[in-house]
């Protein structure tokens, strides 16, 4: 792991695995392509073609959808997708940045606050860390990566407090450095890692009235499901009560997809079902779109939105 990695997540990167270092072949042209070279010398006389090199390296992959639903007018989820890498002396970069910010319905402003927070831990992290390592000589950020989302939170409330009075937001914040991946997290939008037998494994706690009954032991898993009350969190950008955002730094799974969603969509759609779109799907988008509309499927009472990335 390169000296950035090391200070910005504190952690040792496991040894390389031989079947996993990039690879060079040789690509075929694309049909029907021209790509005619003149003989440079009378020995070279018998070559008509040079086909391109290209190089393979673990790349993340991502893709969204949204919907307003069935039964909504309009649309208060947010979300922010960004891909990225960097590949060059002997330095291999993948960097995704995944948001989403879910408004509060029944509070003024609320798509105005997820668009807000959203925008505003975008810009955040670009900031702190993805322009520290995209110089000739990167430098890792001075500041550890959980206060830098940390600080990314704050700042989010900051903004909707200024800008949209009133109005509240979840928000979730996926971000993944190399093999190392971060939440930042308030409210009950999800982060799942989905394995290849398609169950789920949320990464995040929903900071929800009825979620803390459920971890209290006063409500069971399926009594929470149905509560009246499941949608009142205890945590939300752009509320005046003091919180503490959820932070979470570790290794990224080694395979498998990290799926990033609104309530509108795994509050409707049982796991399992999520988890074998995810992995029978041949793209990205398509498993989206097909998340999104098992959820309009069942009812789509509320806003929903997915965003999934495959690892490499």
């Amino acid at each position: 792991m390169n000296n950035f990695l090391k200070s910005l997540f504190g952690q040792t990167k496991p040894s390389a695995d031989p079947e996993n270092e990039a690879a060079i072949s040789t690509a075929k042209p694309p049909s029907g392509a021209q790509d005619i070279t003149r003989p440079l010398s009378p020995h070279l006389d018998s070559i008509t073609s040079i086909s391109p090199i290209r190089a393979d390296f673990p790349q993340l992959q991502a893709s969204c959808y949204q919907s307003v639903g069935k039964q909504r007018d309009h649309n208060e989820d947010a979300l922010f997708i960004m891909t990225s890498m960097l590949a060059g002396n002997e330095r291999q970069f993948p960097f995704g940045i995944y948001i989403v910010a879910d408004g509060m319905g029944g509070h003024q402003h609320g798509e105005i606050a997820s668009e807000i927070a959203s925008l505003t831990m975008a810009g955040h992290l670009l900031d702190q860390v993805y322009r520290s390592q995209i110089r000739t000589n990167p430098e890792p950020p001075e500041t550890p990566l959980r206060e830098i989302l940390a600080e990314g939170v704050i700042k989010a409330h900051e903004a909707i407090l200024e800008n949209a009075p009133g109005g509240g937001t979840t928000l979730t914040a996926l971000l993944i450095v190399d093999n190392q991946m971060a939440i930042a997290h308030v409210g009950d939008s999800r982060v799942y890692a989905i394995n290849k037998d398609n169950t789920l494994h949320a990464l995040t706690r929903d900071h929800s009235l009825v979620k803390r009954l459920e971890e209290l032991g006063q409500l069971t898993a399926d009594e929470a499901a149905v509560h009246p009350q499941k949608n009142v969190l205890y945590r939300a950008l752009g509320q005046g009560e003091p919180f503490e955002p959820e932070i979470i730094t570790a290794l990224a799974p080694e395979a498998g997809h990290l799926l990033v969603c609104s309530d509108g969509l795994w509050g409707l759609v049982p796991e399992i079902t999520l988890g074998s779109i995810a992995n029978t799907n041949p793209t990205l988008n398509e498993a989206c779109q097909k998340m999104v509309a098992a959820a309009n499927d069942a009812g789509g009472p509320d806003n929903i939105t997915a965003i999934l990335v495959r690892l490499p």
